[in-house]
């Protein structure tokens, strides 16, 4: 493993900053332009570590969805195919009953951020930036890590669009549409985008009676907008999505067998599963968002006002296998969130100063049960909640960039916030049928903090070609309540907000035809929330007090020539809890878990407009530590180098095109949890071919 990592390393290394004679006809690359200060600025005067993933860039790959994006971005991962998705980035990680994924997803300002509702469309995609470190400041109370800022195409007079499709491994199909133009030549607007996809998974169900296709899997998303432009100062846009997906079963195992070590588990016994109850995440994700924007002669005045509505229905195997005493009991989430925010922002340019500042609130009604499991313990244990949980925040933020002298820029940005949260519980548990001493038991309780996250940065233009910045902000995710309460008040139920303090220093450099990134980063983290079970039936979250996490990451490109391109990106960490005492064991110096030691990825791309195209890719992950509730351990696992290639043909509007994905068919652990006397784990996805169609117009 440490071959293949001194490889990964010399691989992107050498991919991001080998140098080469000037060429004329090569893509400038010192025009990207980003809004991670919530206005454009060029990438290459932003004081932090930003990567940007083009539209080409995601069909050249085949990105499809916010899993993909997050391959390319360094010390970013995902993990879990059910129970939504899971993000951890820098040694940070889901809060699991807030729901919230240290990595908040805004599309156009709409945000995405619960684990349940992770992956908006990429259908209509102008441009992906990731914001790496804590964007508190400027994009609220749950970016502790880092922001995917997702900005969708500007529709144009002509009516522009493409529809695509594709067939592979599993029966897996996938359909996409887009098309936007003018109603009214520069006035009003239109566009509908949407995407479909299925597969019947690579995991066969052999249980008598239940479908065989035990990992099936659907999605639909759609959307549609009117962007109307009554002067050339303002404008409105309002945007409606409808987005549902049925994930079945998982893409992994279950074993009872709680001492078998992790290196020990394979994928290939994950192909055949015997389960007895149907094992689904149902969602439905209804949005709406209204856009308005005034241009004054020396700002801009802008409103974001969103709606969303979402619904996930869950049901689960009890125990994820069949022929136990558990056998026909199951476990369940049925939960409906209601959310409403309102942005109020001005920005503008002041001589040379360029300045941010603006109001944000946010109203979040969360409808949960039924929720909780069912076990037999002699008898048939049931334990089911239900309950409302509601959260409101109210935020005044601002940041400045003034120029210092001829080459150096000055940032300075803060946020203050208080966020509210309540909770009324009923908690309900039988034996046999009959109710439990105790039982039911009712909990309410209500918490407010208040807060101010600061940044400051300062760059430094060296010359056109080179930035180089330093940076110190916080980061903050608000505490909550463990929504499995059985017994207890404030200090059993409730746990603190995060709190992390985040040192970066990087530099960018743009040249004539290629770019080099590197940053160095240190962040140390109080109150880290942390998952754990008691006794095997009770589930919560808790503070760990002390962690910290520090390293490289490092990204680039470079054109060979007109045609040819290298890319790679490589992150290395060392994230570890400094005091984390559960009352059964002691982690302190034990890494965190899901925090891969490193990741990697390399590429080389053949880029034509016409005729063949093509590319090879490869997405490294170290060994990644995981947290064994069964025995109070951590565990192991050692990661792989995952390999794809894309090989495709144009021909006047259209692309037709084959693709390998993991090609040597390697595996790795992607995900684990165990209790009482069961491990979970998630792999990820075996060997898989495909061909597609795409045509625009």
């Amino acid at each position: 493993m440490r071959k293949n990592l001194l490889r990964a390393t010399l691989l992107s290394v050498v991919a991001s900053s080998v140098l080469m004679a000037d060429d004329s006809n090569i893509v400038k690359l010192d025009d990207v332009t980003v809004s991670a200060n919530k206005i454009e600025e060029n990438i290459k005067d932003v004081p932090q570590s930003i990567t940007v993933i083009s539209e080409e860039i995601l069909q050249e790959k085949g990105i499809k969805n916010i899993n993909d994006v997050i391959k390319e971005v360094p010390n970013m991962i995902t993990s879990g195919s059910n129970n939504g998705v899971q993000t951890s980035f820098r040694g940070l990680n889901i809060s699991t009953f807030t729901n919230n994924n240290p990595v908040v997803i805004y599309v156009d300002g709409v945000p995405y951020y619960d684990r349940y509702d992770f992956d908006p469309s990429l259908a209509n995609v102008e441009q992906v930036e990731i914001l790496r470190g804590p964007q508190g400041t400027l994009y609220g109370k749950d970016a502790i890590g880092a922001v995917i800022n997702i900005i969708t195409k500007t529709p144009s007079n002509e009516w522009h669009g493409n529809v695509g499709a594709e067939y592979g491994s599993n029966n897996y199909m996938q359909s996409t549409f887009n098309a936007s133009g003018a109603l009214i030549e520069n006035k009003l607007y239109a566009g509908v985008n949407g995407s479909f996809q299925g597969d019947d998974g690579w995991i066969t169900n052999n249980y008598p009676g239940m479908p065989k296709d035990a990992d099936k899997d659907k999605e639909r998303k759609t959307s549609a907008f009117l962007l109307f432009k009554p002067t050339d100062r303002l404008s409105g846009k309002l945007t409606v999505t409808d987005n549902y997906s049925k994930t079945n079963w998982m893409d992994g195992l279950n074993t009872a067998d709680t001492t078998t070590p992790i290196s020990s588990i394979k994928r290939d016994s994950a192909k055949n599963a015997s389960f007895d109850v149907p094992t689904y995440e149902e969602s439905k994700v209804k949005s709406q968002s209204l856009n308005l924007s005034y241009d004054f002669d020396a700002m801009n005045l802008e409103s974001t006002t969103t709606h969303k509505k979402f619904d996930i229905d869950g049901d689960y195997d009890g125990d994820y296998i069949s022929g136990t005493v558990d056998d026909g009991l199951r476990m369940f989430n049925y939960t409906n969130m209601d959310t409403w925010t309102q942005e109020v922002k001005l920005s503008g340019k002041t001589q040379d100063i360029k300045w941010v500042a603006g109001l944000y609130a946010d109203d979040e009604e969360r409808d949960i049960g039924p929720y909780g499991m069912e076990m037999n313990m002699g008898a048939v244990y049931i334990a089911d909640v239900y309950a409302k949980a509601n959260s409101k925040t109210q935020a005044l933020f601002g940041q400045t960039m003034i120029p210092l002298a001829d080459k150096f820029e000055l940032t300075i940005g803060g946020r203050y916030q208080k966020i509210k949260k309540d909770i009324d519980l009923t908690m309900s548990q039988t034996f046999g049928g009959v109710a439990m001493p105790g039982s039911p038991f009712d909990y309410k309780d209500e918490k407010t903090w208040n807060t101010f996250l600061p940044k400051v940065a300062l760059s430094y233009k060296n010359n056109d070609s080179l930035t180089t910045y330093a940076s110190i902000s916080k980061g903050y995710m608000p505490g909550g309540f463990n929504y499995f309460a059985m017994s207890g008040g404030t200090a059993e139920n409730s746990f603190d907000p995060q709190k992390s303090t985040n040192y970066e220093v990087g530099m960018k450099y743009i040249g004539e035809n290629y770019l080099l990134n590197t940053s160095v980063f240190r962040m140390d983290i109080e109150d880290i929330h942390i998952y754990k079970t008691v006794g095997g039936t009770l589930f919560l979250t808790d503070n760990a007090k002390k962690a910290h996490s520090q390293g490289i990451e490092i990204d680039g490109k470079y054109f060979l020539t007109d045609n040819i391109e290298l890319s790679g990106a490589l992150g290395l960490i060392d994230a570890k809890y400094d005091d984390y005492d559960t009352g059964t064991a002691i982690y302190d110096g034990k890494r965190i878990e899901n925090t891969p030691r490193y990741t990697a990825n390399v590429g080389i791309a053949y880029v034509s407009e016409s005729g063949i195209y093509g590319r090879l890719d490869a997405y490294a992950r170290g060994k990644t530590s995981f947290f064994d509730g069964a025995n109070n351990t951590m565990v192991t696992a050692d990661g792989a180098i995952i390999s794809n290639l894309k090989v495709g043909y144009k021909i006047k509007d259209w692309d037709i095109y084959g693709y390998i994905k993991n090609i040597t068919d390697e595996e790795y652990i992607d995900s684990f949890r165990s209790s009482g006397n069961r491990q979970i784990v998630g792999f990820n996805e075996p060997r898989t071919f495909g061909i597609g169609a795409r045509y625009k117009f």
